[in-house]
């Protein structure tokens, strides 16, 4: 299958055309006003004239090699064409037809063989059910809906799995200025998927950076592999995938699946994966043009020049929301600054030069350049907007708008223009941006600061993907082989905490001391041996939630406390199947520090993924956990720490004591390799609570479920 091909034909049958349909009039009329210079067939069953060309009856009469056929013929039909094509060596298609695999089981029939009939016949196809391509960079435009003139030629590839969305979404980047080098309607994606195409642009010279609207993602593995190639080759992948659904609990035994939902496992392997997640249609192309324009930012501390004070503030609060900082310029600028702007303003970032650039037109240029000079900065965000109406005499706009791309194009760090709302860029506005120069301004402050903080983000992403280097196989030995020998001969499901726990102590990790006892003394005899004040937990198989049925004794303090605690247990245990009570489990009993819970669940589609927040009874009352998809490092899980709701309390808040946090990290992160390390049976495996206290870290309950 040659991706390739497919969009650079050099020459293309309309299999269908016909005066009768609007697609066949505008697809023949996008090749001619567009600039495709090879040779378009008209095929229509009776011949004749079309289009007011004359048509051929078949593909077999076209006399001249044909290298892409477009086929708008009825549904039951488009089989025969693919055969006809095939005995002529066509290899590449646009299928437009509906009434496929999305109109039901005969249409599905249907497209089944046309998939089948494709692959046996190494046949490219994109479709069925799509509007084309419009291939910019090559002038290739076989796609079924007017494309509204100019056609901006530039650097985004643009990929939708949507028909209906796709002149809207090149209508908008037409109306910011912002130039494509591909669009593609993917159709059913019955053989050239959404990832097929991403492969290609990853590999195109003309596209810089991709653009996702994705309704579902077929395939995550191929997925991962694709976004992992651009994020090294630094072409930014930024996506709008909609669909999200209801939080969907992988494993009901654990608290983790109140916290790991379908769309939130989406975001964190987006995430993990460099793709740059947006919400909206117009954060898709502003953000996909500014990567297009500025490439990799060098940092986050961004010098804001605004010639408005409230625009400034509303910037320092989006930036803040969006990871940005703002800070102080040196001492040296504040000096020059000073001489520049008026005495009745403020000189600090962000800096308002104040209305005094409606007097003198160079203020906002020449503090730019002032400001470019600050060591301190890593990129600036210039507030500016393109003009909208000519003047009478338009050359001092001309004079200005060099001047300050002449800036720009100088400055030692990234300039990143932001106009103040998002308005369509007009012909004049276009026309002064082409003639001097002037770089892509971004449509508003709101989608600005949005774009800017996800091309900061991207950017250390490729970095790190840069630095990294392949990750180790999983750990294997005695601890992972004797966790698998004991699932063998398991019969239930869900492991309670006595068999978790050993498991998990046989791999080195960290866990509290425990000891299974059968009998009141027993669980005193193990009482005496930690010391007291103890804690006494019903062991049963398949329990989840122990506390729920009380079975659960805290700050058991002295022998015949024991005693009770243990009667009180094993009249408890009714209240599951007897027959699988295991006894009841000692432990000493650990105070002070902070409880996390760390759950790893495997989801459907992306596989094991980590939850790691604020444990203890409050994990679903608070929900505060952040999502990771495995293999994660210690570093990765620090991060995923920084970003709780509750982070505050992992660094001491009101004086209680700091947690070491590379600890933390370092024993999560081993958690993560050995879940991994058990193979593909494992269903979850839960921490709740892991307590850090200083540098100490332990498992003081676990929960193992493997799929049945």
């Amino acid at each position: 299958m040659s991706v390739g091909a497919l969009f650079n034909p050099r020459s293309i049958a309309l299999v269908g055309a016909t005066d009768k349909s609007g697609w066949s009039i505008s697809t023949l009329a996008n090749l001619r006003t567009h600039g495709f210079s090879g040779p378009v067939h008209l095929v229509n069953p009776r011949g004749g004239v079309v289009h007011g060309s004359p048509a051929f009856r078949s593909l077999t009469e076209i006399p001249t090699p044909v290298d892409l056929a477009y086929v708008m013929v009825p549904t039951a039909a488009v089989l025969g064409v693919l055969r006809e094509g095939a005995k002529l060596g066509i290899r590449c298609y646009v299928i437009l037809t509906a009434g496929f695999g999305e109109a039901g089981e005969e249409g599905a029939r249907l497209e089944s063989e046309i998939s089948a009939f494709a692959a046996e016949n190494e046949l490219t196809i994109l479709g069925p059910n799509g509007n084309g391509y419009i291939n910019a960079a090559s002038s290739v435009t076989p796609y079924g809906l007017p494309i509204p003139p100019p056609l901006l030629r530039g650097a985004v590839g643009v990929v939708l799995q949507s028909g209906a969305l796709a002149s809207s979404v090149l209508a908008f980047a037409q109306a910011r200025n912002v130039g494509i080098s591909l669009l593609t309607s993917m159709g059913n994606e019955s053989v050239v998927t959404v990832t097929d195409v991403v492969d290609h642009l990853v590999d195109d010279p003309a596209t810089k950076v991709i653009a996702l609207f994705l309704e579902t993602i077929r395939n995550p593995a191929e997925f991962s592999r694709v976004a992992r190639r651009a994020l090294v080759a630094g072409k930014p992948i930024v996506a709008l995938k909609i669909g999200r659904s209801k939080l969907a609990s992988h494993t009901a035994q654990a608290h983790t699946g109140a916290l790991v939902g379908d769309d939130d496992v989406i975001d964190a392997a987006l995430r993990g994966l460099g793709v740059i997640r947006v919400r909206s249609l117009e954060d898709l192309i502003i953000t996909s043009g500014l990567l297009a324009s500025c490439g990799p930012l060098p940092g986050r501390r961004v010098g804001v020049v605004t010639p408005s004070g409230g625009a400034s503030e509303i910037i320092a609060d989006r930036a803040e929301d969006e990871g940005l900082e703002l800070p102080a310029f040196a001492s040296e600028t504040v000096a020059r600054l000073a001489e520049i702007v008026p005495s009745f303003g403020t000189v600090q970032n962000p800096l308002d030069v104040t209305g005094y650039v409606l007097i003198d037109r160079t203020l906002l240029g020449r503090a730019l350049e002032v400001v470019t000079a600050d060591p301190g900065i890593d990129l600036i965000m210039l507030l500016s907007e393109l003009p909208r109406v000519a003047p009478p005499d338009p050359a001092p706009v001309f004079a200005l708008y060099s001047a300050n791309a002449r800036r720009i194009a100088t400055s030692p760090v990234p300039v990143v223009v932001v106009s103040n709302v998002l308005t369509d860029v007009t012909e004049f506005g276009r026309q002064v941006q082409e003639e001097t120069g002037f770089p892509y301004v971004v449509g508003g402050i709101e989608h600005g600061l949005h774009a800017i903080g996800a091309a900061v983000r991207w950017s250390e992403a490729h970095a790190r993907a840069l630095a990294t280097r392949p990750a180790p196989p999983p750990p294997s030995g005695s601890a992972v082989a004797g966790g698998a020998g004991q699932r063998e001969g398991a019969e239930q499901r869900v492991w309670a905490e006595h068999r978790a726990a050993a498991l998990l102590a046989s791999a080195g990790l960290p866990v509290v001391p425990s000891a299974l006892a059968h009998a009141e003394s027993e669980a005193v005899a193990a009482a005496d041996r930690f010391g007291y004040p103890v804690v006494l937990k019903l062991a049963a198989e398949g329990l989840g939630h122990k506390s729920d049925i009380g079975g659960v004794r805290l700050g058991v303090a002295g022998p015949e406390a024991v005693r009770d605690a243990y009667r009180e247990l094993t009249a408890a245990a009714a209240a599951p199947d007897p027959d699988l009570v295991a006894g009841v489990l000692v432990q000493p009993q650990r105070s002070g520090g902070v409880e996390l819970l760390v759950g790893i669940v495997r989801d459907p589609a992306w596989g094991l993924t980590l939850a790691v927040g604020l444990g203890g009874v409050w994990v679903e009352v608070l929900r505060d956990a952040a999502l990771r998809v495995l293999p994660v490092d210690a570093g990765e899980v620090r991060t995923a720490l920084s970003e709780l709701r509750g982070a505050a309390l992992l660094n001491g808040a009101r004086g209680g004591e700091p947690v070491d946090l590379d600890a933390v990290a370092e024993v999560v992160a081993r958690i993560a390799a050995f879940a991994e390390a058990l193979g593909d049976d494992l269903e979850s495996l839960e921490i709740n609570p892991l307590l850090a206290r200083g540098s100490r870290v332990e498992a003081l309950d676990a929960l193992v479920t493997w799929r049945a």
